[in-house]
């Protein structure tokens, strides 16, 4: 199978297998869901790096063009928290430092979101701006946004979830400072690009993946309609 279909099945997999393990809580959680990516990277794409947040980072990455770069369960919390459906699973492959293919399964919805076959882009809202936030430590970017732009608040958990609401047209920006690390980000940026959604750092620098330190702290994804009004705001942060 080709690397966006590849993707695809690989987080389907993981969230089932979270799902069917979800009573024995977050750390269990973490600890299959990363064996099994990890297990079926090695036979799919034996050659390739990975750089998972579940596993100790191998900087032999740094000599190869292709990495994937995983969460294997984003949002933890929320997934101890049933019947919380605001947490993911992250498979992205990074091409040469560009977040190339992704994708982001939501388990508990039912759903999965692919580059290689991505939603369609709806047409900016009218209306208030909405803002996804997190539900239990917002980032300064959030505020500085809600009051230069008079924005909703659309409280939710985990990164990839906020991301996808951006995706689906559930909501309009996702905005995130204060520190993150390339496996939170790469498959959500991979599927909102290839939406057609804006995707960059706060101050509208490219998003650059398999770097020798994988802190990433900064990201932007909104509908391509706000981006220079977001990103006016932003520059002022």
């Amino acid at each position: 199978m080709d690397d966006h279909t590849l993707a695809a099945w690989l987080a389907v997999h993981a969230g089932a297998r979270l799902l069917d393990i979800r009573s024995q809580g977050g750390a269990e959680g973490d600890r299959q869901s990363n064996e099994l990516l990890l297990r079926l990277l090695a036979e799919a794409r034996p050659d390739d790096a990975v750089l998972s947040e579940e596993s100790v980072d191998d900087l032999a990455r740094l000599d190869r063009e292709r990495v994937w770069i995983i969460d294997p369960l984003d949002g933890t919390r929320e997934y101890g928290e049933p019947p919380r459906t605001d947490w993911a699973v992250h498979v992205a492959l990074a091409i040469r430092g560009r977040p190339a293919v992704g994708a982001v399964a939501l388990p508990a919805a039912g759903l999965v979101l692919r580059t290689g076959a991505p939603p369609v882009l709806p047409p900016a809202r009218q209306g208030p701006i909405r803002l996804t936030v997190s539900r239990s430590r917002p980032p300064a970017c959030v505020d500085h946004l809600r009051g230069h732009l008079d924005a909703e608040l659309v409280p939710m958990g985990s990164a990839g979830a906020k991301a996808m609401a951006v995706v689906r047209g559930e909501a309009d920006v996702y905005a995130h400072s204060g520190g993150q690390y390339e496996w939170d980000s790469c498959a959500p940026v991979a599927v909102a690009a290839a939406a057609g959604l804006h995707v960059s750092r706060l101050d509208g620098s490219p998003l650059l993946y398999n770097r020798p330190n994988p802190y990433l702290p900064d990201v932007l994804i909104c509908h391509p309609a706000l981006a220079g009004r977001v990103l006016g705001v932003l520059r002022r942060f």
